[in-house]
């Protein structure tokens, strides 16, 4: 059943007038209370009549500063000339009536020795001749293929391999400074350390023709054969 509303009696039809009417009552209201002005009690006080107590402003006199000090003047120093033909002319007496006894003695100058600091030589590692052994690369490597002798402990294990040695060539060719850069172990190490240095004398290395001392690296190698033999190349 549809529900069917009077409209005589429908509130909806008036709300514009509503809203009008609450508008100006809000408007007034807003008015009214900045136009409302308070009451001041007490009489009004003229401020052209009052006496102020000031306190009076002393003039200070400004601070007398007194005058500044002279300038002194710098005076030049006067050079006087002294003429080059004026002789000093000065006794000096020299008593050479000097008599000597044998009890006088005359102390002896020592010269003392100083020990001079040995100059370190400088170690090549390049110069302009490189050392060689005596006969070539082919000779040394038949000497060491001659001396090595394969290190049980390394064969039964069996190890291979190089080692490098490093050694100074002296200027007279003498082997010096021996020792081993990188190893493989099983006594290898300490029997090239040991054949290289008895190794017979090279042809000494030269720097602008004399001869100096050079440090060097020489491979050696250990390779055990079918037969149980050494090669070192």
């Amino acid at each position: 059943m549809e529900l069917k509303k009077n409209p005589e009696i429908d509130i909806n039809r008036k709300r514009g007038l509503f809203f009008s009417i609450g508008l100006t009552i809000s408007l007034s209201l807003v008015i009214l209370a900045f136009e409302y002005k308070t009451p001041v009690e007490g009489d009004l006080v003229d401020l052209g009549k009052t006496k102020a107590d000031f306190d009076e402003i002393v003039e200070i006199p400004p601070t007398e500063q007194p005058p500044p000090p002279p300038v002194k003047t710098l005076q030049m120093p006067q050079v006087i000339e002294v003429p080059d033909e004026q002789e000093i002319e000065e006794e000096i007496e020299i008593n050479l009536d000097v008599e000597i006894t044998e009890e006088m003695a005359i102390e002896e100058f020592i010269y003392e020795e100083v020990p001079m600091e040995e100059e370190v030589e400088e170690i090549f590692t390049i110069v302009e001749q490189a050392p060689m052994y005596k006969g070539g690369n082919v000779a040394m490597y038949n000497y060491l293929g001659k001396e090595l002798r394969y290190p049980s402990v390394a064969r039964r294990m069996g190890i291979e391999g190089r080692v490098f040695v490093q050694f100074v060539v002296d200027k007279d060719g003498k082997i010096t400074d021996v020792l081993s850069l990188k190893g493989i172990g099983g006594g290898c190490d300490e029997e090239a350390v040991r054949v290289v240095s008895s190794m017979p004398s090279w042809n000494p290395g030269k720097q602008r023709g004399k001869p100096v001392k050079v440090r060097m690296v020489l491979p050696v190698f250990f390779r055990l054969k079918d037969n149980d033999g050494l090669t070192a190349n």
